[in-house]
């Protein structure tokens, strides 16, 4: 038959009617299956395409992966009017002199410099101030402790004076430097290294990079009731953020965990991402509230408590399907959740939610926007056969079927002013511990990586309340951890 399809015009012309017919309908097939082939080809060329364009401006890529071609930035807020820097009546930050300095140095005025008069006889008539704020240098002391040991008079035994609980060793050093110690090398995320050379550099004393490990293991054990604490009441707040992101641990990839609301803060490590690390983390089981994500699957399967999707996620996926597909439903809908979002943030204080009438304006155009795009997105007419797993979509009906599935989740922020528009504080809170991996690169022991996700959930704990960092660790290793105890803040 493939001869036949050789043929030219004169030596058809000589084929029967059967010939011919055989002819076509191959014909025909390899058309069908070209055009299978085309159709399978431009969706490849599609998704290639796709994951070209995505960066962290429209999707949910990080900046890191940007590479050395930024991206322009298209910021999300909009335009207030406002000039930028401190606003009128802002109370603003600076150096001002104190009314009772440490020291005072008197400059006098012996000769007059315009006739060379004497004027050590003569009394100032006022004096200008001016104030240098410094630190004095700063020396590790040393304190002794010495145990009298005396022999009874009664029954010959000796008897030793009592040393401190905190004094355990021959030769040690005391909770203040170890408190230093983990407040660089876990708050400001300074190596173990780069941390004794600083201690040396301010001190005169270069301790061994042991003091480190053993400072941050000291902070862990001592802290485990605030960590409690904080876990309870997190699992009792009405909103809580969540948030997991990729961390390296002896070489391999496992999943940070984060919890939070504006005055605590939960870290755990899991070597899984989904629904097991997130049990492992004990809060979304017993959480009946209100949990804030950026809609990672794992999370919806906890029934046991309401879910809001962060909109700053879906912004950027709109903006996608804008900038790729330049269809028109996602720009106005880029264009209405911002509205949505203004017209909250613009409502009276006392008020926990848009009055009725706003409702009834924003619902119909959000229903109205979701029909558009389903009518310029229709499934295919020709559906491939069946195959295990979700069926295969193009990226605008995804967002769209997400869109119309999740409607209450999406929303939630304009029925219940205490949900927020976006997932913005875990993403925070997640931000310095990336920033640590880059500095580190990965943590070479697990116990490693649980000790300091377990420091930092109680230092963030600890910034939210605004209290020092350094004085916190301090109580902890004295035995007085900071315990946050009233639910008010966790709300």
């Amino acid at each position: 038959m493939t001869s036949q399809l050789d043929l030219d015009r004169s030596q058809l012309e000589k084929l029967d009617k059967e010939d011919l017919i055989s002819i076509i309908l191959v014909l025909q097939q390899q058309v069908k299956e070209l055009q299978q082939t085309i159709a399978a080809q431009a969706a490849e060329i599609q998704k290639l395409r796709d994951q070209l364009a995505k960066n962290s401006r429209n999707s949910g890529k990080p900046p890191s992966s940007d590479g050395l071609k930024k991206p322009r930035p298209r910021n999300l807020r909009t335009k207030t009017g406002r000039r930028s820097g401190g606003q009128k009546g802002h109370k603003g930050h600076t150096l001002e002199m104190t009314e009772n300095p440490d020291h005072i140095e008197v400059h006098p005025v012996s000769r007059c410099p315009h006739c060379a008069a004497d004027l050590e006889d003569i009394e100032p008539c006022r004096l200008e101030r001016r104030q240098v704020f410094d630190i004095p240098p700063v020396r590790i002391e040393v304190t002794e402790h010495q145990a009298e040991i005396k022999v009874c008079s009664q029954c010959g035994n000796e008897v030793k004076g009592g040393f401190p609980a905190q004094v355990t060793q021959s030769v040690q050093y005391g909770p203040r430097i170890k408190a230093q110690t983990s407040y660089l090398n876990t708050y400001q995320l300074i190596p173990w290294a780069r941390t004794c050379e600083l201690l040396g550099d301010f001190y005169g004393h270069t301790p061994a990079e042991a003091l480190v490990q053993e400072a941050n293991a000291a902070v862990a054990d001592t802290i485990a009731p605030s960590l409690e604490a904080t876990k309870q009441q997190l699992i009792q707040s009405d909103v809580v953020h969540f948030d997991e992101s990729g961390l390296r641990v002896e070489a391999h990839l496992n999943w940070l965990h984060v919890a939070c609301t504006d005055y605590l803060t939960y870290y755990i490590v899991h070597p899984k991402r989904g629904q097991d690390g997130m049990t492992a983390m004990g809060i979304l089981p017993a959480f009946a509230g209100r949990a804030v994500h950026d809609g990672w699957r794992s999370y919806l399967t906890f029934d046991n408590c309401q879910h809001a999707l962060c909109n700053a996620h879906l912004l950027r996926d709109l903006l996608f399907i804008v900038e790729q597909y330049e269809q028109d439903w996602a720009e106005e809908m880029f264009k209405l959740l911002l509205d949505i979002k203004a017209t909250v943030d613009a409502a009276p204080a006392d008020q926990t939610s848009l009055a009725s009438e706003r409702l009834a304006h924003f619902e119909p155009r959000y229903d109205e926007l979701i029909a558009q795009g389903l009518a310029a997105n229709p499934p295919p007419a020709d559906p491939p056969p069946k195959k295990r797993g979700r069926r295969k979509q193009s990226p605008p009906k995804n967002l769209l079927d997400r869109f119309q599935e999740h409607k209450s989740k999406i929303l939630a922020f304009m029925y219940d002013f205490r949900v927020p528009f976006d997932n913005n504080l875990a993403e925070r809170d997640v931000r310095m511990v990336k920033v640590k991996q880059k500095v580190s690169g990965a943590f070479r022991t697990r116990a490693g990586a649980e000790t300091f996700c377990a420091i930092r959930s109680y230092i963030s704990t600890v910034r939210k309340h605004e209290l020092n960092v350094i004085d916190a660790i301090h109580g902890a290793l004295i035995g007085n951890p900071f315990i946050p105890c009233t639910l008010a803040g966790a709300a």
